[in-house]
């Protein structure tokens, strides 16, 4: 009877397992297709602020991950391995001297209008990108082509441009030197083609709905590669606060979160990713024509003034260089001295005046960039210099700095490729994108040198005596590199990598298949 009773009991247990497992189903299939239907649209939140969703203008991290979905150039990243990888080039050849590169543009390449892409649209974008009414930021990273720098700073004319279109599927480009590093450069947002209507997109997107509180794109139907675009939109919200926003990805309504959250908050902490990325975070001085401190040695003092332990204890990855270490970099003498009583003696030596006793640093308008400085002022006043800090609100303040008069600003600045011409291009002379103004003609001449170098190892080793004499030169107080960290639910979003550079193509974005439910009768013995 016991052992019977036994029996029916497992019988009974089985046939409510049975009921209970197809009512689930029945539950779960419906909820599973509504489910589909919300994860048909991916939803990523970021911070708010200004969006500039011009390729050629825009600079901001936040923006790249953006522009990755709505435009399109030669080349694009690879998501994992951020490899230059064809695009809307379907083959490339270079000569044997390395000085001209040939692209074949795919036939089928189309704007969002329907109109094709040839050529003579990367022609035109490009001369655009490098005229000098444009002032886009990245336009100096094109002057490995003939004629370009010339054009760009209004020094020559079009016509010597080394971009020429052999026919409407031909584009041709005539470099002044080989630039082995010129497919990683094309990657860039900044190289996309564009239409001349700048509300017609050229990659796997489009805008279909904007305001300040969210961005959605729509899949592209005439881009080239459609059919291996798996996502049909992707919802970006814009939003600051952090509980609200990790309570919306632990209940399953927002599948990323690329900042603004609270990691405390978190159910499932699988979902925190981090990365040290290819960058760093660093003050440096702007060259003034009559600042005192254009002097090499009144820089110097400045530096061997700063308690440096102190300046990075509370970072992850202390900088004492401009560049993130790369494989085959060798290491240089980073900046890591101090030395107060010769930060004086040389200070007494250059018998500066009141006046010149004084020293203006913007910042944007953060705690923790004040007390950043407030250490800079704190240690600058004991060898008698008066430090003014303005203050800029925090979504205005790289547009602002071009602009300013002051003596030293900030940047956290993300390499646009993993070489590290992606960061000593900011002190290139008559480069777009140094801010400085600083230059030195060794270091010219040493990115010069480097630039015939074909071996990776060597070509490194050049690049390093470069950045070197930047640091020699006490330009830069470099202080962290900076650390990626995301939100993301990789279980359902696939093609996510974490990487170095923190940028995710959204063309590669695309929801996974959900694990079928054992069948709980088969599992019951």
């Amino acid at each position: 009877m016991h052992f019977k009773a036994q029996k029916y009991l497992s019988h009974a247990f089985i046939f409510l397992l049975f009921i209970s497992f197809f009512s689930t189903q029945l539950f779960a299939q419906k909820g599973e297709n509504e489910i589909s239907k919300i994860q048909e649209e991916l939803l990523i939140i970021q911070s708010p602020g200004h969006l500039n969703l011009n390729p050629q203008l825009s600079s901001y991290s936040s923006e790249a991950q953006i522009l990755s979905g709505l435009y399109e150039g030669l080349f694009s990243y690879d998501p994992l391995s951020l490899e230059p990888i064809p695009a809307l080039a379907s083959s490339y050849k270079i000569s044997r001297d390395k000085k001209t590169w040939t692209f074949s543009i795919r036939k089928n390449a189309r704007f969002a209008n329907g109109d094709p892409i040839s050529a003579q649209s990367f022609y035109d974008s490009w001369l655009k990108l490098i005229d000098p009414n444009t002032n886009a930021p990245f336009a100096s990273l094109l002057d490995c082509i003939e004629g370009v720098q010339a054009y760009r700073l209004g020094k020559g004319d079009a016509s010597k441009v080394g971009i020429q279109v052999k026919n409407d599927g031909s584009l041709v480009i005539k470099l002044v030197h080989p630039t082995e590093h010129l497919a990683k450069i094309l990657c860039h947002h900044a190289f996309s083609v564009v239409h001349e209507n700048k509300a017609i997109q050229s990659g796997p997107f489009v805008i279909s709905q904007l305001s300040k509180a969210e961005l959605r794109l729509t899949k592209n139907d005439f881009y080239w590669d459609a059919d291996n675009v798996a996502l049909p939109s992707i919802r970006f919200l814009f939003s600051e606060d952090q509980v609200e926003n990790t309570y919306l990805f632990n209940i399953g309504k927002v599948h990323w979160l690329a900042d603004n959250f609270d990691a405390s908050k978190l159910i499932e902490n699988d979902s925190l990713v981090f990365g040290t990325q290819f960058g760093t975070e660093y003050y440096f001085f702007r060259m003034h024509n009559t600042s005192v401190w254009n002097n090499q040695k009144a820089r110097q003092a400045l530096l061997l003034a700063l308690p440096w332990e102190k300046l990075r204890e509370a970072f992850y990855v202390p900088a004492t260089r401009l560049l993130s270490r790369l494989y085959n970099y060798p290491e240089i003498y980073g900046v890591d001295e101090s030395d107060i009583e010769e930060a004086q003696a040389i200070l007494d030596s250059l018998s500066l005046s009141e006046e010149e006793k004084r020293i203006e640093i913007s910042i944007p308008d953060t705690a923790y960039h004040a007390n950043q400085v407030a250490l800079f002022a704190e240690s600058w006043e004991k060898i008698g210099i008066r430090t003014d800090i303005i203050k800029i609100p925090s979504y205005d303040y790289y547009d602002a700095v071009p602009q300013s008069n002051s003596d030293m600003f900030t940047y956290t600045w993300i390499g646009d490729f993993a070489d590290p011409m992606a960061f000593l291009e900011l002190f290139k002379k008559d480069s777009s994108l140094n801010e400085s103004r600083w230059s030195s003609p060794v270091y010219e001449n040493l990115l010069q040198e480097a630039t015939g170098i074909h071996d990776t190892k060597k070509r490194y080793e050049k690049l390093a005596e470069a950045e070197q004499e930047l640091l020699d030169s006490f330009i830069v107080i470099p202080l962290s590199h900076p650390v990626s960290v995301n939100i993301v639910d990789k279980a359902v979003l696939g093609g996510w990598y974490e990487n170095a550079l923190d940028l995710h193509p959204l063309k590669h974005l695309y929801f996974k298949e959900k694990s079928p439910i054992k069948n709980l009768l088969i599992a019951i013995n």
